[in-house]
């Protein structure tokens, strides 16, 4: 699923596109080494793009916001981008060259909570019907599970 799949990218060591925020809460998209990563987009960009099977970020985002995830504003200080959660010792700055920097934020998508990914749902065309007229989306697991 997408949010698995986002979940072994930010925890992987060979991945600089996606990193964790400081807090192990959220996370920090560098779009331009996104594209050039994971996409294949650009001059020596990876052969990856079957991973997503897009070639376009702007699908990436739709993807993270049916799957409940909300963008924040990333703050223009740079301290936003802490170190990584799994590597504080890597040794790499923290700093984006290479494009837009996103910080995406879900409830469920944590570093040190991976049993949380199940609650991640995609919001299907019925779910956002329902919670727009107030109702609870069932496909979600109550809270008594976690």
């Amino acid at each position: 699923t997408f949010p698995m799949k986002l979940w072994l990218l930010v925890n992987s060591p060979c991945v600089h596109s996606v990193r964790w925020d400081a807090r192990g809460e959220g996370l920090f998209i560098d779009q331009g080494l996104f594209e050039q990563e994971l996409l294949g987009v650009g001059p020596g960009g990876a052969a990856e793009e079957e991973l997503f099977k897009t070639k376009n970020f702007g699908s990436i985002v739709r993807q993270l916001n049916l799957y409940g995830f909300h963008k924040l504003t990333v703050s223009p200080a740079g301290s936003a981008a802490g170190p990584r959660p799994r590597s504080a010792a890597e040794g790499d700055d923290t700093s984006y060259p290479d494009g837009p920097l996103h910080h995406f934020w879900n409830p469920h998508f944590r570093y040190d909570r991976p049993d949380l990914l199940v609650k991640i749902k995609r919001l299907t065309k019925a779910n956002k019907e329902k919670l727009d007229a107030g109702l609870e989306v069932t496909s979600r697991l109550p809270d008594d599970y976690q």
